[in-house]
């Protein structure tokens, strides 16, 4: 069961404190319901949400190590916690373990980073200037007679250079949490296929193809020529 950051608590209070359910505020951060629980009877008893006091051996870092290992894997998702041991300032005696442990208590996870295709700044401008666009746009008056298509392309040869990234729970698309490169691979199979007005596009069917500029990619829908 994961464990909540110190940020994620002071949110899961202010949600206790505005009436939200226990039950509710426990799926919304994937804890057990006995964790929230737990959180509201210690800030009942001390006024805080801060970890008590424990016995054991104490801490290998100190509050300004812990800042440093967290906004340095903030600003680059990508870093490893090997080099952020490295990294860190002063004489130290870390493992690649206790930073692990310090982004876990941040709420940031080792995840495979989701690869997406490489957006420049007029890509995304264009994106949100298209939704913008069609905001408003219904079935009845519109989208009725618009194709909807999509392809893909299938590699003959598997080429897995997926990388880790530091992320919380809800970022897997964030876009410093995606690892953009461009598709490629020793040829392939593309599938095709295209919906209109409930009907299935008549030549939707995989073809071989080898052409780069053409690989893989999801196309935006678009109006036929003739309305039907």
């Amino acid at each position: 069961m994961a464990r909540l950051s110190r940020e994620d608590r002071q949110i899961a209070l202010g949600r206790l404190q505005a009436g939200q359910s226990q039950s509710a505020i426990a799926r919304h951060f994937h804890v057990s319901q006995s964790t929230i629980s737990r959180l509201w009877v210690r800030f009942q008893a001390t006024g805080s949400v801060a970890d008590l006091p424990r016995a054991g051996r104490p801490r290998a870092t100190t509050a300004a190590h812990d800042r440093f290992i967290r906004l340095r894997h903030l600003r680059n998702r990508f870093l490893s916690a090997s080099s952020s041991v490295q990294a860190l300032p002063g004489p130290h005696l870390l493992s690649d373990q206790t930073v692990r442990n310090r982004l876990h208590e941040a709420g940031l996870r080792a995840r495979r980073a989701h690869r997406g295709a490489v957006l420049t700044r007029r890509h995304r401008q264009n994106r949100v200037l298209w939704g913008n666009q069609h905001l408003r746009w219904t079935v009845r008056n519109h989208w009725r007679h618009v194709w909807f298509s999509d392809e893909s392309y299938f590699l003959l040869q598997r080429h897995d250079g997926r990388r880790r990234v530091y992320r919380r729970v809800n970022e897997r698309y964030a876009p410093n949490c995606v690892d953009e490169a461009p598709v490629h691979g020793g040829g392939g199979v593309m599938v095709w296929g295209a919906i209109y007005r409930w009907k299935e596009h008549p030549g939707a069917r995989p073809r071989a193809h080898n052409c780069p500029a053409i690989r893989g990619g999801n196309s935006a829908p678009t109006r036929p020529s003739s309305s039907g």
